[in-house]
């Protein structure tokens, strides 16, 4: 994933976070919605192949509010 300019002159942090139970472009897109909806979260990119969700962060996003979307899009964070 390509990280956006205007990402860069803010203060963003990029994780990839290891989640389990996506089968389908289906599962990717619904981890994607749930995730956009959070405010501060500036992209997102879910592969279920890689069983990885790739997401650029605003400083301030709490790891917790990005694994509770995550799980309750109905998928499972793996710590």
């Amino acid at each position: 994933m390509v990280i956006p300019r205007e990402c860069l002159q803010t203060r963003m942090e990029r994780k990839t976070i290891s989640v389990t139970g996506m089968s389908c472009n289906g599962c990717e897109q619904n981890v994607e919605t749930a995730l956009r909806n959070l405010d501060g979260v500036n992209r997102v990119e879910a592969d279920h192949e890689g069983d990885t969700v790739d997401v650029v962060l605003e400083d301030g996003v709490s790891d917790d509010d990005v694994n509770a979307a995550i799980e309750q899009a109905g998928y499972d964070v793996v710590a």
